[in-house]
């Protein structure tokens, strides 16, 4: 029992982060003029400023309807919403285990569900087109990444289907492997493998030798380099990969680090409110 609700945990989280940051990458490896647009829809979101983030999405969806980069972030903003609707974010839930294992169920909208598979199922077939004549374009392979986090995030986070989460954080992350084969200096993209090594690695040697055996990756060390390369080097990640290595920090009890990660998030993105109770919480 204890092996599954790791591996949920490390899902979640995985995906959680990995979804916020992969779709920044997605809009900036192609250098064009609607890319200050995916911008700021993910800057509008980040400051859950999620209807005007919604306006900015669709008016890049209508100009640019064969790229999934729009579908997949509108539905990104449809989650999150929901999200900060039912105040699922708490770092406490991820430094405190007695808290995450015990987490009570919620009430998910059933309209903003709808929105959101709606969106899903819009940028896997416009991602499934490129991928057909192009099967290395960028784009359309952090869209799947994407794509596969936020199923994995709705399923763990809100249906509390944390085992049924991890069928989609294995492909998320397949996915982003083969991106960073094609690109090694997508630095966002070294999250994915981060997250995982790190979460799994702060387990006993038992169970990170039970969870190899199913294929995962337990290296702590290694997943904190590459958080830290995500957060040194990262785009639009790499305010995602601060906020997990402030949680590292809380877990390792080293505060004076966390504040510091916290701080910086907090005048970055005023608009949410989340760093600012974070940082209140460990003052």
């Amino acid at each position: 029992m204890k092996l599954l609700q790791q591996v949920g945990k490390t899902a979640l989280v995985a995906g959680t982060m990995l979804a916020l940051g992969c779709a920044g990458y997605a809009s900036s490896a192609k250098e064009t003029t609607a890319q200050p647009n995916i911008e700021r829809g993910f800057q509008q979101m980040y400051n859950l400023d999620f209807g005007n983030a919604h306006t900015t999405f669709q008016a890049y969806q209508q100009a640019h309807p064969e790229e999934p980069i729009g579908y997949v972030s509108n539905a990104a903003a449809y989650l999150f919403s929901e999200f900060d609707r039912l105040h699922i974010l708490q770092s406490d839930l991820f430094t405190n285990d007695q808290k995450f294992e015990h987490r009570g169920k919620v009430a998910p909208d059933p309209a903003v569900k709808t929105e959101f598979e709606s969106e899903l199922a819009k940028s896997d077939a416009a991602a499934n087109k490129v991928l057909a004549a192009k099967p290395d374009d960028k784009n359309a392979l952090f869209a799947q990444v994407l794509a596969n986090g936020l199923r994995g995030d709705y399923t763990a986070l809100i249906e509390k289907r944390n085992f049924a989460s991890l069928g989609y954080m294995k492909t998320s992350r397949t996915i982003a492997q083969k991106l960073l084969l094609v690109d090694p200096t997508c630095y966002d993209a070294y999250l994915a493998v981060g997250v995982e090594n790190y979460l799994l690695g702060i387990n006993s040697a038992p169970v990170r030798w039970m969870l190899r055996m199913t294929g995962a990756e337990t290296d702590k060390a290694e997943g904190l380099q590459r958080l830290r390369l995500t957060a040194d080097k990262g785009h639009y990640l790499a305010p995602f990969a601060r906020l997990l290595l402030a949680v590292a920090a809380l877990r390792d009890k080293d505060p004076q680090t966390a504040r510091l990660l916290l701080a910086g998030l907090a005048k970055e993105f005023p608009g949410n409110q989340l760093y600012v109770v974070e940082l209140a919480r460990i003052q």
